[in-house]
C-alpha cells in the first residue's frame, strides 16, 4: 500500500484497506462508505487513485462507470441492505486465500 496523503491522515492502515476492498465490492454504494468513514465519492477515487497501481487504478473506474449497484439513488428499490446475503463475515479485514 502507499502511504495516504494529508487529507486521509486521520484515517488508519485498517481503514485505508476496508474502504479500498469496499470500493472494489459491486455491491456496496459509495454512500455507504460515506456513512461509515465521511468519504464522498470524489474522496474514495482518490483515494483508490492513490492506493493504485495505474493500470488497477483505470481497471476499477471501468467497472464503476454506471454500476448501478455503487449508486444508492440508482438501484432498484427491492435492495435494502448494504451487503451480500452470500458474503461471509469477515473478522479483522482478513480474507481467505484460496
Amino acid at each position: 500500500m502507499k502511504k495516504a496523503s494529508s487529507a486521509y491522515s486521520q484515517l488508519t492502515a485498517n481503514d485505508i484497506d476496508r474502504i479500498v476492498e469496499m470500493g472494489w465490492e459491486d455491491r456496496t454504494p459509495f454512500e455507504a462508505i460515506e456513512l461509515q468513514f465521511g468519504l464522498n465519492e470524489a474522496a474514495v477515487i482518490e483515494l483508490m487513485r492513490q492506493q493504485m497501481k495505474p493500470s488497477s487504478f483505470r481497471m476499477w473506474r471501468k467497472r464503476m462507470q454506471g454500476r448501478s449497484t455503487k449508486h444508492a439513488s440508482l438501484r432498484s428499490a427491492a435492495v435494502t441492505r448494504f451487503k451480500c446475503s452470500r458474503q461471509r463475515s469477515i473478522s479483522m479485514n482478513k480474507i481467505s486465500k484460496r
